[in-house]
């Protein structure tokens, strides 16, 4: 890579890092929080919240700056290319509203899995994670399910990321083996204490594992009576979606 190409993959970079500044808790920012959030210097902030703000993608407001106007744009387009099916909508509701668990279902992106639909609990004790979350795939009902089908060379990439080190891979290869035995993967408070998970496969054309679909709660109620009927009442739920094709952006590159 030239220098003037290593500059400009920067610059990108540095213009990312200042919109992911912007949250929902934190809706605008101002360029001296910038500055500090990011040890850039004050001329550079300004050039690229500038050129930002040109491209509608950062609006100048008295308390700084916020989202701008352009990334309506991106979110529609984002929107509709992510869009599930309305019959596997239709399905994940279902079963929320049936077993009165969290569904979420997960793919796979490097080494995180990411939510790409969910539907909460109707109980007010529950387990939410946000559509676009990213997760670990080094542990979690949902891991080993979604690395039925990775590589040898994937496996020691996610082992790398877990606080076990490269040894963990031998630990994924067990939990693989495992759920691809029972049809289904089951986890107790293997991210966050308190919290079990009851996973299963959607599969592509091919029959490779595409997506895991997932029920989440209080361990409280993961008794080994309920996770048998959650697993049951998820793995009819995910041929159904297997059989009528699962389309999404993520699974054609699976």
């Amino acid at each position: 890579m030239s220098t003037d190409e290593a500059q400009g993959v920067r610059s990108v970079q540095r213009a990312l890092d200042i919109m992911g500044l912007l949250t929902e808790e934190r809706p605008s920012v101002t360029l001296r929080e910038i500055t500090e959030a990011t040890g850039l210097a004050k001329t550079t902030v300004l050039r690229i919240v500038q050129t930002l703000e040109q491209n509608g993608m950062l609006w100048a407001t008295d308390g700084g700056y916020m989202a701008g106007p352009g990334l309506w744009r991106w979110a529609h387009l984002a929107r509709f290319s992510w869009e599930l099916p309305p019959e596997t909508r239709k399905v994940i509701r279902d079963l929320a509203a049936e077993l009165r668990e969290t569904v979420n279902l997960y793919m796979v992106r490097g080494v995180h899995r990411v939510v790409v639909a969910q539907q909460e609990s109707p109980q007010p004790l529950r387990h939410v994670v946000h559509v676009g979350d990213e997760l670990p795939l080094w542990m979690g009902a949902a891991s080993k399910i979604l690395l039925q089908s990775a590589s040898e060379d994937q496996l020691a990439r996610v082992a790398a990321t877990s606080p076990y080190g490269p040894s963990h891979v031998r630990r994924l290869q067990e939990w693989i083996d495992e759920a691809s035995h029972n049809g289904w993967a089951v986890s107790h408070g293997e991210r966050d204490q308190g919290l079990s998970a009851v996973a299963v496969p959607i599969r592509g054309r091919s029959g490779s594992v595409v997506a895991a679909l997932s029920l989440s709660g209080p361990s409280v109620r993961f008794t080994d009576e309920a996770v048998t009927r959650f697993a049951g009442e998820l793995t009819r739920a995910a041929q159904h979606v297997s059989e009528r094709g699962f389309d999404h952006p993520y699974a054609a590159a699976m």
